[in-house]
């Protein structure tokens, strides 16, 4: 259905970011595409769509691919039509319907005489029901979009499909639709995606990382559990590894010791039979060359072993390098933040929610905020931080300090370099190799400190705003986080995750990651339209 051959792309800049990649897909296999950010997933399956050529080697697909991107607003300009791919025999069909028959009009509708109705169908059943097929897709939002997209599968039944990332801006409607659409087809599908539920709805596992790709034959589960045995044989090499670098410089120590102790008791005896001061010079420069061809034999055998040491430390995970250290709540566990009686909020005098909303937060909890898009789940995050008051309804909130940490990480200035941001969290005078040491535990080494904000990924960013909270003189009590998974690779997400079960204080959680929510302790979900623990 689809092969690789020693593919390989080079940026317009000259850097190359992928190298002879070898890939042979059956039909009808289903395959999770997964690296850390950064590595080329997206440019990759833009070249096996292509949209981009390959700088080297061949990409040989059986069938069309049907290519579904990122969605960030690039389409705005097209219509609903034209992202489905469907404009062209739409407007002939109404020619044709119209009385203008021509040719042309016949060959560009090929006999699609139902294209308007399936159109119709495919929209409905992923949730668009009564969209005009004329409305630009700026006026959609971001889940909306992904829907149009998804629907093109649905009219064309493509057999070889590319997803990327296609649950980024789904609710848990969305989401459901998409799982039972790839535990159903009988297409072939390559997928890029950070949504381990979905993940583990594909029969394949294939890493791309700088050495290359990699195939792990079974779900995400499998892959991970064949990763923590390479890690478990890692972490177990590094340590046999550090062994025998102590091992050789003991080696190398008691050497030097005992050829000193030898030199210095054969001067001596060399010394008292009278040997002559010209043949002393020429046993001391002999056995001065001794010691020095040892330390070199011993200096050589120490850097091996050091490169190789280095050379694993390298493969370990980053989550295992980076120490969070979050310092605990100044609440105690339980204190009561936020009481809201029966609230609302008006826009342009309508009320948000159709009934009134009651709850109640207390210190410690981890709380996840559902709902569809637009129901509202900004909005109450404003009236529990105090960002906004209800137009009905009382609301109390405690004293406490708050970070909103939304999807952009807007929390971090793109004006300031890396070392900027943490110093300006900086509010107990730490001194600035005490800053470096922090930024080298969040994985930003020397060459980054000066890195303007604007340039890092979402990865970058969060790392950095991990980072500056540990900084600060005392941990937020509350946390707010608003899609914290969106935009990070599965990397990023256990690096916050491992963060995050570190703090201690109150979180607050908007998210669709079913399985990312289960991680991090997340006990009480509160639904709009089903306020309370469910």
């Amino acid at each position: 259905m689809l092969v690789l051959q020693n593919v390989g792309y080079v940026h317009p800049n000259g850097d190359v970011l992928l190298d002879n990649l070898n890939l042979s897909v059956t039909k009808h296999q289903k395959l999770a595409l997964i690296g850390n950010n950064g590595v080329g997933k997206s440019t990759l399956l833009q070249i096996i769509a292509g949209v981009l050529p390959p700088a080297t080697g061949l990409v040989r697909p059986d069938a069309p691919p049907y290519y579904v991107p990122q969605i960030f607003g690039q389409f705005n300009a097209l219509t609903i039509a034209q992202a489905l791919r469907v404009a062209d025999k739409l407007t002939a069909l109404h020619q044709i319907l119209a009385g203008t028959v021509t040719e042309a009009n016949l060959a560009v509708l090929n006999d699609d005489w139902t294209i308007e109705e399936r159109c119709a169908d495919a929209l409905a059943h992923w949730g668009l029901a009564g969209l005009d097929l004329t409305q630009p897709l700026a006026a959609l939002s971001g889940g909306q979009k992904t829907r149009v997209f998804l629907a093109g599968i649905t009219i064309h039944q493509p057999a070889l499909i590319l997803l990327d990332e296609p649950s980024n801006h789904l609710d848990t409607a969305g989401r459901q639709l998409l799982y039972d659409f790839i535990q159903q087809s009988s297409a072939t599908l390559l997928v890029v995606s950070h949504d381990r539920t979905l993940l583990n709805l594909l029969d394949t596992v294939v890493e791309l990382s700088r050495r290359g790709l990699a195939v792990y034959g079974g779900n995400f589960d499998f892959y991970q559990e064949q990763k923590h045995l390479e890690s478990n044989a890692l972490s177990e090499d590094v340590r046999s590894k550090e062994k025998a670098l102590r091992k050789a410089k003991e080696v190398e120590r008691e050497t030097a010791e005992r050829q000193q102790k030898l030199d210095a008791r054969g001067r001596k005896k060399q010394e008292k039979a009278g040997v002559p001061t010209i043949m002393l010079n020429t046993l001391r420069n002999n056995a001065e060359k001794t010691s020095s061809r040892l330390k070199g034999v011993h200096a050589e055998k120490l850097g091996a072993i050091s490169r190789e040491l280095h050379e694993l430390r390298q493969e370990l995970p980053d989550v295992d390098k980076m120490r969070f250290g979050f310092d605990h709540s100044g609440l105690h566990m339980g204190k009561i933040l936020v009481t809201a009686v029966a609230v609302n909020y008006g826009y342009a005098e309508q009320p948000l929610w159709p009934q009134p909303l009651s709850l109640q937060l207390t210190s410690g909890e981890r709380i996840a905020l559902k709902g569809h898009n637009g129901a509202g789940k900004t909005t109450l995050i404003k009236l529990l931080l105090g960002a906004a008051e209800p137009t009905t309804g009382t609301i109390v909130r405690a004293a406490n300090k708050t970070v909103y940490v939304d999807q952009e990480y807007s929390l971090i200035d793109n004006q300031l370099s890396v070392y900027e941001q943490a110093q300006s969290f900086n509010h107990t005078a730490l001194q600035e190799h005490e800053i470096k040491i922090r930024l080298n535990r969040f994985l930003f080494s020397k060459d980054d400190w000066d890195k303007p904000g604007h340039t890092l990924s979402g990865g970058e960013k969060m790392r950095l705003m991990l980072c500056c909270l540990t900084i600060g003189s005392q941990a937020p009590d509350i946390i707010v986080l608003d899609e914290p998974t969106n935009n990070l690779d599965l990397q990023n997400i256990d690096i916050l995750t491992a963060a995050l079960n570190d703090y201690q204080g109150t979180l607050i959680v908007v998210s669709h990651d079913l399985v990312f929510l289960a991680q991090i302790g997340v006990a009480r979900t509160i639904e709009l339209g089903n306020i309370g623990p469910v």
